[in-house]
């Protein structure tokens, strides 16, 4: 009776030590996915050397413009693309890009959000940007945002 005992305790304990194992193991495909944000601090940005680009602080947009302030509009991947810039004899600064919808980890949710697209269409003064990498129609719709803005300040 007491080896039965003994065997069944040991039984317990085996099993218990085993199923206390699985409550921890992340492969189930239970965890939520990490957030691109996550991913970044854990990544090297794609879009860093691009990011690295400086404008010539004397470079001038081509045609001639009204100084002021000029918001446009474009169509991206998921939603509305802005681009408001800042023109001042005949200088564009790009103040601000923003998108609506754009998928995170998506095309250009990053660029836009972290500022590359601004630093392109600064460098060069209007929309005639290079493409993002796996940003296509993002970066269609920021040059038609730039664009748009361009249109609204034109002499």
């Amino acid at each position: 009776m007491m080896k039965k005992t003994a065997l069944v305790a040991c039984g317990a304990a085996a099993l218990a030590l085993g199923l206390s194992g699985c409550a921890n193991y992340e492969g189930t495909g239970t965890k939520d996915a990490a957030s691109a944000e996550q991913l970044a601090l854990r990544l090297d940005d794609p879009w860093a050397q691009q990011a690295q680009v400086s404008a010539d602080p004397t470079a001038k947009a081509e045609g001639s413009y009204a100084d002021g302030v000029y918001t446009g509009k474009g169509k991206g991947m998921d939603g509305l693309i802005t681009a408001t810039l800042l023109i001042e004899g005949n200088r564009i600064t790009c103040i601000e890009t923003t998108q609506e919808g754009e998928s995170q980890s998506v095309g250009g949710y990053e660029a836009i959000r972290d500022g590359v697209y601004a630093s392109l269409i600064d460098v060069a003064q209007g929309s005639d940007i290079d493409t993002v990498t796996g940003a296509t129609i993002t970066t269609a719709g920021v040059r038609q945002a730039v664009e748009d803005a361009l249109g609204q300040a034109r002499q």
